[in-house]
């Protein structure tokens, strides 16, 4: 067996495990209200109240994040298309299903968790206070992916490194 494949066994191995615990019906009501939060709803209306209400940093946070949207989006889809990862499948007679129906049948990375890192990031470089709780929510949206069936863990840790390379480089970046 070699490294790609042993990888594999790991990833499947722990998705197992960790959605197991998403069967449970309070976990299952708190993922679905987590991955909700990584639709894109909550980042448009954030991002509405900043650049609203705060006259300093809002405008150019806004400018950042439409800018990191816009790489964001169809840099996610290319990877996403190319690499061709199918989600993991479930059934009945495995016990388990999805408890969410995904928008494709592709899983790597996660774009819910590339946009949450992503977002998370642009907000701690300009509002540095709650950088915690921004990356706790980017976090838990991504688990909740895995605690709906939806992904596997490697595709969460990609997503996070996708959203968190953009976030950081588009912050060099003069907008």
């Amino acid at each position: 067996m070699n490294t790609l494949q042993r990888l594999t066994l790991l990833d499947t191995r722990l998705f197992f495990r960790v959605n197991l615990i998403g069967q449970l019906p309070s976990v299952k009501k708190l993922s679905l209200a987590l991955s909700r939060c990584g639709d894109g709803h909550l980042y448009l209306i954030a991002a509405m109240l900043l650049w609203q209400f705060d006259l300093l940093r809002g405008h150019q946070f806004i400018q950042h994040a439409i800018f990191a949207f816009a790489v964001e989006l169809p840099l996610y889809l290319l990877l996403k298309n190319a690499i061709q990862r199918e989600r993991p499948k479930g059934s009945v007679q495995h016990g388990w299903t999805p408890a969410i129906r995904p928008s494709d049948r592709f899983s790597f990375p996660s774009g819910h968790t590339a946009a949450a890192f992503m977002f998370a990031w642009l907000l701690a470089a300009y509002y540095p206070d709650y950088t915690f709780y921004y990356l706790s929510l980017a976090t838990g949206i991504g688990l909740s992916r895995v605690l709906l069936g939806v992904h596997y863990p490697t595709d969460i840790l990609a997503g996070a490194v996708l959203g968190s390379v953009i976030a950081l480089l588009v912050l060099q970046s003069v907008v």
